[in-house]
């Protein structure tokens, strides 16, 4: 199932790079998710960065025949890897969100660009269900969570962009 989605920042690019590079910041973006428990770690990748995050989420809001699968608990692991930014601020990367116990993930390209006066991140990913008949059930159940967690993500940036300016 495709999911494309644009998050919006009124900053520029080097500032929202900053950000999303920021390991208190992908703490923050995991407990206004409402994680249960989580980590975060960023490190350098040659001339941009690997971020991971790790949450424990509730299941609360999948069906029932998803929560068959993955539990009360869904377990997902989030990596960008961010590349060398252009003389523009701009950088490509790839996002990868993947589920503990389940052959759920979703792979991504990304982009972080100057948008008018501030920045923009595109998404472009695939989410894979690899359950043989139950597979696009199963995207079709996952694909709102995801879209919520790249939503969420969008309102803590903004809330830590105008804490900051």
């Amino acid at each position: 199932m495709k999911i494309s989605e644009t998050i919006t920042y009124a900053a520029p690019p080097e500032t929202v790079y900053a950000m999303v590079t920021d390991a208190a910041f992908q703490k923050r973006k995991c407990v206004e998710a409402g994680a249960r428990r989580h980590e975060a770690a960023v490190s350098p990748a040659g001339d941009g960065a690997r971020v991971v995050t790790k949450r424990d989420l509730p299941a609360d809001d999948l069906p029932d025949y998803a929560k068959s699968i993955v539990g009360s608990t869904l377990s997902v692991t989030e990596t960008y890897e961010w590349g060398a930014g252009g003389a523009d601020g701009s950088r490509p990367g790839t996002l990868t969100v993947e589920v503990a116990g389940a052959p759920v993930a979703m792979r991504s390209t990304i982009r972080l660009s100057a948008s008018g006066s501030g920045t923009q991140i595109t998404i472009d990913g695939d989410l894979k269900a690899s359950i043989p008949l139950f597979g696009g059930k199963i995207e079709k159940a996952a694909a709102p969570a995801v879209i919520h967690a790249i939503r969420s993500e969008q309102r803590t940036g903004n809330a830590w962009l105008s804490e900051r300016s």
